[in-house]
């Protein structure tokens, strides 16, 4: 596994439990406002860390820390990924995975043979737009809706978010990802901000009126919405 980054702790990451975040690099998008641009773009030029460096630290925390959520750049592309969990699983951590849904195959495999606690599952765009805010010019979405769909069969505990960027987000694409992911036990908003390594420059966020505007629109789709991320 190319590991890239590892931060020791945190209560943000994994909802309702304290955790460890894993970052992978590469990822099949190109989302102009992705806030981890080098390892999307560069991730052979990052430095590495051991797997053996972070199963330490985890046996270390045992009993004290509870899952550890695994992010990226796109955890999915990883051959080694179901290993690499299943080690992480023996350990006895709850592991949360986030994904860009676009394998939905590996969801159903790592779902079905009880790797995963908790999916977080990007909605990047109404489906007509989603070429827009990954970076591919007439993308499918077949695979993204399959991954909606079976995270709505509710497999194992998930979320469904979306990074709001002003210049990307309507409130007619706020609706068109509401009825998408309908009945969907909750889905995050969160405002895109700069982080200062990013794809594209140039992008806003939304106003916090306007997101709490699409809060209020998406509820008459999905019962529990929630802003993540404001001041």
């Amino acid at each position: 596994m190319e590991i890239h980054g590892f931060q020791k702790t945190t209560l943000l990451d994994y909802p309702g439990h304290l955790a460890s975040t894993i970052f992978l690099g590469g990822c099949n998008f190109r989302c102009p406002y992705c806030h981890n641009a080098s390892l999307v773009l560069y991730p052979a030029g990052q430095p590495t860390i051991p797997e053996e460096e972070i199963f330490q630290h985890l046996r270390k925390r045992a009993g004290i820390l509870e899952g550890v959520c695994i992010t990226g750049g796109e955890p999915t592309l990883y051959p080694g990924l179901t290993n690499f969990i299943h080690k992480i699983k023996k350990m006895g951590f709850l592991v949360k995975l986030d994904t860009n849904g676009n394998n939905p195959h590996i969801i159903k495999e790592l779902t079905q043979n009880g790797y995963l606690d908790y999916i977080a599952m990007d909605i990047k765009n109404s489906s007509a737009k989603y070429g827009l805010s990954i970076g591919i010019n007439n993308f499918n979405t077949a695979r993204i809706s399959e991954s909606i769909s079976y995270l709505l069969s509710e497999p194992v505990d998930y979320e469904f978010r979306t990074t709001v960027v002003k210049e990307h987000h309507t409130l007619e694409d706020i609706i068109e990802m509401g009825k998408w992911i309908q009945g969907a036990k909750a889905y995050y908003l969160q405002p895109y901000k700069d982080s200062g390594d990013i794809i594209q420059s140039g992008l806003t966020s939304p106003s916090k009126s306007e997101l709490y505007q699409y809060k209020d629109v998406l509820s008459s789709y999905v019962k529990n919405v929630f802003i993540r991320g404001i001041d």
